[in-house]
């Protein structure tokens, strides 16, 4: 299983990620963050494998959220 985190300040964005992922029963989606903030938070909890994620959101961007972690997991930007 490979575990994944939707991170866009978009609900829109997210639920068409979040359907897509749905044809793949090997990929679990953790959790759905609204911005970046929420997204370290859920980058240390959940640790996940891949995070697909949105560059431009209020407060901090993408750029700036994966400056905040240690753990790196693999990103696909999503803008």
């Amino acid at each position: 299983m490979k575990t994944v985190l939707i991170i866009d300040d978009e609900p829109l964005a997210r639920s068409i990620v979040q359907e897509y992922l749905m044809q793949y029963p090997q990929v679990t989606v953790a959790q759905e963050c609204g911005d970046g903030f929420e997204g370290v938070k859920a980058i240390i909890q959940h640790k996940p494998d891949l995070i697909f994620l949105d560059v431009q959101m209020p407060k901090i961007n993408g750029f700036e959220m994966l400056e905040l972690v240690d753990q790196q997991p693999s990103v696909i930007f999503t803008t």
